[in-house]
């Protein structure tokens, strides 16, 4: 069990920007959501009614159960998130995860996917092969793989998360300073404008 359970959304937002989970878990302040994720937020919903009668077809399945906004929590993992859809089906399971972003599917948002497959995997004792980020925006979806590396790769990142939050340590802010703009931490980075 590890001693500092973390939500799943936690490695998107380190990998987005580290301090934004600094500043969550060391030094709680009260952030304001911005436009953009209430917006998001309107448009997740909006597409979840839309998934509801929709065939999948474009999951390369021919039949499923949906399963939305399902909560999974593992001691072993020390994880905890809210999955937006998981695709069951006789053969496998297929996790999929909505993001309203009108960029391409960036890695926070695979290794995001994979800890989800991972927390899965851990609760009903199966393996996981892939998965789907769905942009919402430009209606994209993009079929991920589950790799031994990339389940490599997320342990890491939840180890480096918890040693930032053990330590205390303020981590450097996201070096593309154009991302500090719609952060709810914005006021609170006092060195990155």
């Amino acid at each position: 069990m590890n001693n500092i359970e973390l939500k799943v959304s936690d490695i998107k937002q380190y990998l987005y920007c580290p301090r934004v989970v600094y500043f969550y878990y060391v030094l709680p302040v009260q952030a304001k959501s911005t436009f953009k994720m209430e917006y998001g937020k309107e448009q997740h919903i909006r597409w979840e009614e839309l998934e509801k009668r929709r065939t999948y077809k474009k999951y390369k399945l021919s039949e499923g159960e949906r399963i939305f906004n399902k909560f999974f929590v593992s001691d072993r993992l020390g994880l905890a998130g809210k999955l937006d859809l998981l695709i069951k089906t006789p053969e496998e399971y297929v996790p999929v995860e909505f993001k309203y972003t009108s960029g391409e599917v960036a890695l926070s948002h695979r290794y995001q996917l994979v800890a989800y497959a991972m927390l899965v995997e851990d609760i009903y004792h199966l393996t996981i092969r892939r998965g789907f980020v769905y942009l919402i925006m430009p209606n994209k979806l993009e079929e991920i793989i589950f790799t031994q590396d990339a389940r490599s790769q997320v342990k890491k990142v939840l180890e480096k998360i918890r040693n930032m939050i053990k330590n205390e340590i303020m981590p450097e802010a996201n070096r593309f300073r154009s991302c500090c703009r719609d952060c709810e931490y914005l006021n609170f980075c006092g060195d990155v404008w």
